[in-house]
């Protein structure tokens, strides 16, 4: 059995046993009778102890609970002591709600508040010991590595500038694609090309899970030509799923994805940017959705308004809609109400508007004015969030056009496209715009470092309040602050 499912199989039976004796235990008459009696904070509960058909089920349900928040903790990665105290104790606290929620329901297996109070508590203190004792431990030593990468040329750059001894190489190309250029480096054996000599190919990246699993890995060193592209990220994910360290060259990837810099022994740095756990990508989209769901719901009302105020304005559309970048550097289609004349682009071509300098951009409506210093042109821009085009929370998503005018001054600007774009982001909240491109990129790749559920909605709070601070500028005939 490999470490890695030995590591799977001892936290997930170790989790299932603790669970089963906390529910045995706190279900037990003296239990009962010492936490109802002696202990203030709940002395006003009454001793319940649940018949053994009820308690079998009650307890089936808190290991499903229990076991099924904690996934996260049963990928074998390398975490300090605090780190692994921190997850346990969070992914806990899910579950424990979880198990709350329930027993406000009329349902005849729920756990009595009682059993509910000794479960958590015996949980909260073994179940953290349980998983620092098996803890993987980072270690430099003996550790089998090898190289993932898109292109033959970057992997054989790796490892020239690299001491770390591999195993092999993971990559797409095969010994038919490699170019000429590179068939002076062959080697032949048997009639068998190898792309590099010396250097076992061990698969393309669709095989890269097994190879983790049937080597043991434990370092994968990502040598891709982009790391702004859906292979880096999915070789990424790979590696965290399998509790496998991914680091890349220092020349590679700079500091704003990495922990700490390189050494002149090794020149390569660990990769800090994580994916998210399941529940968080699952809070992020519920939020998502009934952020945009609500929001279209209070603002139905006003869309007839906005419609026909747009039309009495101005001749043309209500809507008007763009190609915007998207995750990954793809495109979709985002919805505005027009806030601008017809046709505004067509003498100046695609450019930042003027307004996020400060300055009068006569291209926008008088209604445009408006719509703009509430926010509500924003309005469609909800039912991309609603498809799942858009989230509410992440950079702003820019033209193509525009995108490709800032790339060649901010040389890192595609770092924006790790994520899905949002309505809002720490950008906007902190109100750095598209004329301050650099200044924007560095907001963005904050939020992408701190990315959180609950960092989500410090934004959005922070967003809702400027909305309403702007609202009232507006009435009062003050000009934004």
């Amino acid at each position: 059995m490999s470490s890695t499912s030995r590591y799977r199989f001892t936290s997930i039976a170790g989790t299932v046993l603790l669970v089963v004796l906390a529910v045995a235990v706190a279900n037990y008459t003296a239990v009962q009778v010492f936490i109802t009696t002696s202990i203030p904070v709940v002395s006003q509960l009454h001793a319940n102890v649940l018949p053994p058909t009820k308690i079998a089920v009650a307890g089936f349900i808190t290991v499903l609970l229990v076991t099924g928040s904690l996934i996260p903790m049963f990928k074998p990665r390398p975490r300090r002591i605090l780190d692994t105290l921190f997850v346990t104790e969070k992914q806990l606290l899910i579950a424990m709600l979880g198990l709350a929620t329930i027993g406000y329901f009329d349902y005849s297996y729920r756990l009595p508040r009682s059993t509910l109070i000794v479960i958590s508590a015996l949980l909260g203190v073994f179940l953290p010991l349980l998983f620092v004792t098996i803890r993987r431990r980072p270690s430099i030593k003996n550790e089998r590595a090898i190289i993932v990468g898109d292109d033959i040329r970057h992997i054989n750059d790796v490892l020239e500038v690299i001491n770390t001894p591999v195993l092999g190489y993971v990559s797409p190309v095969s010994g038919k694609e490699i170019k000429d250029w590179e068939r002076k480096k062959v080697i032949t054996d048997g009639g068998t090309e190898q792309p590099l000599p010396g250097v076992k190919r061990l698969g393309g990246l669709s095989r890269l899970e097994n190879v983790l699993l049937e080597n043991s890995v434990d370092v994968a060193i990502l040598a891709f030509s982009t790391t702004d592209r859906a292979e880096f990220f999915g070789a990424l994910d790979t590696c965290h799923q399998h509790g496998v360290t991914a680091k890349a060259p220092s020349r590679q990837i700079d500091s704003i994805l990495t922990k700490a810099e390189a050494t002149e022994d090794d020149k390569l740095v660990e990769i800090a940017l994580e994916p998210w756990d399941w529940q968080d990508y699952l809070f992020k989209r519920a939020f998502d959705v009934l952020f945009a769901s609500i929001s279209l719901l209070v603002f139905a009302p006003l869309l007839g308004v906005i419609a026909l105020a747009i039309k009495l304005d101005s001749p043309g559309p209500v809507f008007y809609s763009q190609a915007r970048t998207a995750e990954f550097g793809g495109t979709f289609q985002v919805y505005k109400f027009r806030s601008m004349v017809t046709d505004a682009e067509a003498e100046t071509g695609a450019k930042v508007s003027e307004e996020d300098k400060g300055e009068v951009d006569p291209r926008v409506t008088r209604v445009g004015r408006i719509l703009r210093r509430t926010h509500l042109d924003e309005i469609p821009q909800l039912w991309s969030i609603l498809v799942g085009d858009m989230s509410v929370v992440g950079p702003r998503p820019e033209r193509p056009e525009l995108d490709s005018d800032i790339e060649t001054g901010v040389v890192e600007w595609r770092k924006r496209w790790f994520i899905k774009p949002g309505l809002t982001g720490l950008a906007q909240i902190s109100d750095a715009t598209g004329h301050e491109p650099a200044k924007k990129l560095r907001y963005d790749i904050e939020y992408v470092r701190r990315q959180s559920f609950w960092f989500d909605v410090q934004i959005v709070t922070r967003q809702l309040w400027q909305v309403v601070r702007d609202v009232g500028y507006l009435i009062r005939g003050e000009e934004k602050r």
